[in-house]
């Protein structure tokens, strides 16, 4: 489904460049055989609308032009889509290919290093080799689930999709349909941002509790997309990173380092065992489950209380 929508925007990006006349949305249609094969008028006006908003937003500058009969027409001008050249310095080139190293699923590296390939070809300078600029470092984004790619391809396109998602208090994974927003890593984990259409409300999907494979559904998305800035923050709050308030816990010694990066306060027990004081803010229970016996919850007792839920959980299978 995705390879034939970036097709047929494709092809209609180059119907309107290779254009010397501006095109009505007739012959538009009798061009581009996508456009022939849709079921109906009202099917073909909203596909065309769809297609011509996706290109405007990929940053193709369309223009709308009206002849002496009253019909518009369409066309895009080379001069007013035509990108200045493109002129790159060692350091800008470097940072450039630190990028590149970061993805390492073959999807994203492939796209990578073609971009880098493409500006070689534009300007790069010959002398300098972005991939060995910086060889010391080696930045790496893990995505081990098999839910990221269709998951990366449905925010893309904007694609309802439907999976079964185990929340960690409970013993069974339940199907979610969801309207995926933006993917998000945050503490090596990946979460996935979008409108839970069952319960009404915008939710956070950690990837590693879903289970099965994530399918894709038609129809449009019923809830506003909001801004990146906006779901980076709900990702934040969701995972544990907005704290208003502090808890104390227990830290077997030499273990939790993580924890020990966050702590404002670490007090010295003795018998290997620390005291800590953390910020507590949502998600915080998710989090100190995965130490395990390394760490037990003094306080709050409502974050106490959820710890010992979520274990429980786990012990049931």
């Amino acid at each position: 489904m995705a390879i034939a929508k970036a097709e047929r925007l494709m092809n209609l990006a180059l119907c309107l460049l290779g254009t010397r006349r501006p095109l009505s949305k007739r012959e538009l249609r009798e061009s581009l055989e996508a456009y022939l094969e849709a079921g109906s008028d009202d099917s073909f006006n909203r596909m065309f609308e769809r297609d011509k908003d996706d290109l405007r937003e990929l940053g193709l500058v369309i223009e709308t032009v009206e002849n002496l009969d009253g019909e518009t027409g369409y066309r895009a001008r080379r001069d007013s889509n035509r990108l200045p050249p493109i002129s790159l310095d060692a350091e800008e080139a470097a940072a450039l290919g630190l990028v590149a190293k970061v993805w390492q699923q073959a999807r994203l590296a492939g796209a990578a290093s073609g971009a880098l390939q493409k500006l070689r070809a534009a300007g790069l300078p010959e002398d300098v080799d972005p991939y060995e600029a910086h060889g010391a470092l080696e930045p790496r984004i893990p995505v081990h689930e098999a839910a990221f790619e269709p998951l990366m391809l449905a925010c893309r396109d904007r694609r309802p999709v439907v999976f079964d998602y185990r929340k960690a208090t409970a013993a069974r994974p339940e199907p979610r349909q969801v309207e995926p927003w933006a993917l998000e890593c945050w503490r090596g984990h990946w979460y996935l941002a979008g409108w839970d259409r069952d319960r009404g409300a915008e939710r956070v999907f950690r990837l590693s509790r879903i289970t099965g494979r994530v399918r894709s559904r038609n129809g449009l998305f019923t809830a506003e997309v909001p801004d990146v800035v906006t779901v980076r923050d709900t990702v934040a709050g969701w995972a544990g990173e907005t704290a208003d308030r502090s808890a104390v816990i227990r830290l077997r010694a030499d273990a939790g380092y993580p924890l020990r990066a966050k702590a404002t306060v670490v007090r010295e027990l003795g018998d290997g065992w620390d005291e800590l004081e953390i910020p507590y803010g949502h998600g915080l229970d998710a989090w100190l489950v995965e130490f395990g016996a390394d760490v037990v919850v003094l306080e709050p007792a409502e974050l106490r209380a959820d710890v010992v839920d979520r274990l429980r959980a786990v012990a049931k299978g």
